[in-house]
């Protein structure tokens, strides 16, 4: 009785340091990426299997300046240089989410930023084509996604207003960018039957999803949100 109690209590004690031993060598970005997902998506709507695994695996801290590496799992948009910020994870996670997307997609994304959201759906769609105006976040967005290995995304830095015409049609676009209204190249650059998502307004936005339908865009409202203006021909 003794020596098997003393068998049971050794190997109970072994499992438990073990399980505390294997807890504690697990990086600190995996479980702030399980909770951010668990806390801050799933308990708010985000359903889409690929759009979760998509947030549990690309990492967010890599895509903000290093000394903002420990908040990057918040629920909050972060700055990440020349006066742009990373949106929040929930609206990341909701504005894909709302695209319906596809493995064989090709998705134009406005908006390139650090190339967090690029990457997003880089694990989601076959091919990202990602445009930023300002020069300094385009570089260093691709030399990031090349780096991470995310060999299916294509940044060019230019006017989004223009679109990447050489490579339409385009199954989704996405806009992370607030225009006063959505350009017509890109309505142009839309495949029949495809999504395209922005944050559109001036002061108040509102996330705006549209179909494109026999040629027409089919509108529908999801949420107020902020995001930081869109620049370049819009303004004209």
């Amino acid at each position: 009785m003794f020596i098997i109690a003393s068998l049971a209590l050794c190997t109970f004690l072994t499992l438990n340091c073990s399980s505390k031993t294997n807890k504690s060598e697990v990086p600190w970005d995996v479980l702030a990426r399980k909770d951010m997902v668990h806390s801050q998506l799933v308990v708010r709507g985000i359903s889409d299997d690929g759009v979760i695994n998509a947030m549990l695996k690309v990492e967010r801290h890599r895509f903000v300046p290093k000394s903002l590496e420990k908040l990057a799992y918040g629920d909050y948009p972060l700055p990440i240089g020349e006066q742009q910020t990373i949106s929040q994870p929930y609206i990341v996670a909701l504005m894909t989410e709302e695209l319906g997307l596809r493995a064989s997609d090709r998705v134009l994304e406005i908006g390139t930023g650090s190339g967090y959201q690029a990457a997003v759906l880089a694990l989601l769609v076959e091919e990202v084509y990602t445009i930023e105006i300002i020069q300094s976040l385009a570089d260093s967005a691709a030399e990031r996604l090349k780096r991470l290995g995310f060999d299916n995304v294509n940044v060019r830095c230019g006017d989004g207003f223009l679109g990447w015409p050489e490579a339409s049609p385009f199954d989704a676009i996405i806009i992370t960018c607030a225009p006063s209204e959505v350009p017509q190249p890109l309505v142009e650059q839309l495949d029949e039957g495809g999504r395209l998502i922005v944050p559109l307004g001036e002061d108040f936005q509102v996330l705006t999803l549209y179909e494109k339908r026999n040629g027409e865009m089919q509108k529908t409202e999801i949420a107020p949100v902020m995001f930081v203006p869109m620049k370049g021909m819009i303004e004209e």
